[in-house]
């Protein structure tokens, strides 16, 4: 879910490991600061800015911690396979990821959530290429990254037009591995969220057969923190939880200002169309807000769908995994 909208390929999971320190190591248990470990952003959003211009650290230094950027960001898989390890205290994901993260040996909690992304996320294709209502998917291929954001774009698409699941070819695929397969024409579509999507949006070359609110999405995009980190250290969390709520509005307001944070060129750099479509998503995009109720329940919507579509064995408790950041 957006971020925050945090890249990164399985392949960073070995990263994490190599630079990941435990607690006792960083200070937390001896009195010094607590140093909370937190995937490297990367060249755009709230934590690559806060990185940049020294707010976050100035915000964590209220609580005696500081931030070990370890790895890079991306899918939630890896990341919550690092925090099970103790190599990782903090990560971003969809609650869809979430979720398959869960049905595992779950070490963490959630506890921030932003809202579905409307405009950014969806089911890509080319122009062109014949393929112009979700009906048109029947006997194609489609490329999702499995268990996460795509799969479950692909399936509730199908569902709401009544298509049986398996009249669709699910071709799994690392979201940083498709667009070469995508661009030959080796799948038919793409489900996909912004930061793969609007690359291919300001190529010219692609456009959202659907998106999020045409699809139904209620993707939500989650802030996780390892959970023997939250126990023994809640004010940091509730400090960190407080810089992302204030800086994702300030995004929201400002998006221009946090793209391109450390460069402008590059692979890591948006420009042109690209640039401009980012910065649309992100101003009609959520800002980061603590987990209500409300948000719960449709969690668990989303759970039980997974669990009817044979993506989980069966719905998995999201309850039990949920911080009341408020009363930290």
């Amino acid at each position: 879910m957006r971020i925050p909208k945090l890249l990164v390929a399985l392949a960073a999971l070995a990263a994490l490991a190599g630079c990941g320190t435990s607690e006792a190591e960083s200070g937390g248990a001896g009195g010094g600061q607590v140093a909370v470990r937190i995937p490297d952003p990367g060249n755009a959003g709230v934590l690559a800015l806060g990185k940049k211009d020294g707010s976050l650290a100035e915000a964590l230094a209220k609580v005696d911690a500081k931030v070990e950027w370890t790895g890079s960001a991306g899918p939630f898989a890896p990341a919550a396979q690092a925090m099970n390890a103790d190599q990782l205290d903090i990560a971003t994901g969809s609650i869809t990821s979430g979720i398959t993260s869960l049905a595992r040996t779950p070490g963490f909690r959630f506890f921030t959530a932003t809202a579905p992304d409307p405009v950014g996320e969806g089911i890509l294709t080319k122009k062109g290429s014949g393929i112009d209502g979700v009906e048109d998917l029947v006997g194609k291929k489609v490329a999702v990254n499995q268990g996460g954001t795509g799969e479950y774009l692909l399936l509730k698409a199908l569902a709401e037009h009544d298509i049986p699941a398996g009249k669709v070819e699910r071709v799994y695929l690392r979201p940083d591995q498709t667009a070469a397969v995508f661009n030959t024409g080796k799948v038919d579509a793409w489900a996909v969220w912004a930061a793969y999507a609007v690359s291919e949006l300001g190529s010219g070359k692609a456009q959202f057969l659907a998106d999020g609110k045409e699809i139904g999405s209620d993707n939500y995009s989650l802030t996780a923190v390892r959970t023997a980190f939250a126990e023994q250290h809640p004010k940091v969390v509730k400090a960190l939880y407080d810089y992302l709520h204030e800086n994702s509005a300030k995004e929201k307001k400002d998006p221009a200002r946090y793209l391109n944070v450390t460069t402008d060129a590059g692979p890591q750099a948006l420009g042109g169309a690209a640039k401009r479509i980012q910065t649309d998503f992100t101003a009609r995009g959520g800002t980061v807000e603590p987990i209500t109720a409300a948000d719960i329940k449709r969690f668990e919507a989303v759970a039980r769908f997974y669990a009817e579509q044979k993506v989980t064995k069966k719905p998995v408790d999201i309850a039990s995994h949920v911080l009341d950041v408020e009363r930290l």
